[in-house]
């Protein structure tokens, strides 16, 4: 009896933070969708874009909405390569100019050294993924912060084929 309390409980927490997450305020959303517009090469309005964390960091997807938009996906491809490699280095003056040096966890991704994350860029037949991941505890929470604020600040699109990918421990 007393681990199906415990679990109810846990489950109540867990939906209840999952739903704040996920509660965009509009208005912030348009902004940062008028600062990100000036910072990516694609059209927004005919990608979508998720955030997903994994047992160890997480993984971001944008994606056309089309199959047939090459020209948006050779964008979203030549884009994400460029943010994984400037985030390779350490360089988060990307997502810094959309959302603020004061982004959650964002001072934390900047102390982390060469190798302690991993970003994998990887092409997609309809776009690109990031790949994120850490054996640090102290970059993990941080990334999982930056993708609870990315979240926040974009809203989340739902691309149903790509969760799947990402729920299993091994990731």
């Amino acid at each position: 009896m007393k681990n199906y309390l415990l679990m109810l409980i846990g489950l109540l927490l867990f939906s209840t933070t999952g739903l704040a997450v996920e509660n965009a305020d509009p208005k912030k959303v348009e902004e940062v969708h008028e600062r990100v517009q000036r910072v990516v090469p694609y059209a927004l309005d005919r990608t979508l874009q998720t955030f997903t964390k994994t047992v160890h960091g997480g993984v971001q997807h944008v994606v056309v909405k089309s199959a047939d938009d090459t020209q948006q996906i050779k964008l979203i491809q030549e884009h994400l390569q460029k943010l994984a490699n400037e985030y390779r280095k350490g360089d988060f003056s990307a997502s810094e100019r959309v959302h603020g040096a004061d982004m959650p966890g964002l001072a934390q991704l900047k102390k982390a050294e060469i190798d302690d994350i991993k970003f994998e860029y990887k092409a997609l037949p309809n776009g690109a993924q990031i790949h994120y991941s850490t054996e640090y505890p102290q970059y993990d929470k941080a990334l999982h912060e930056w993708f609870d604020a990315q979240v926040s600040d974009h809203g989340s699109d739902v691309i149903p084929e790509h969760m799947k990918h990402h729920l299993t421990p091994a990731e």
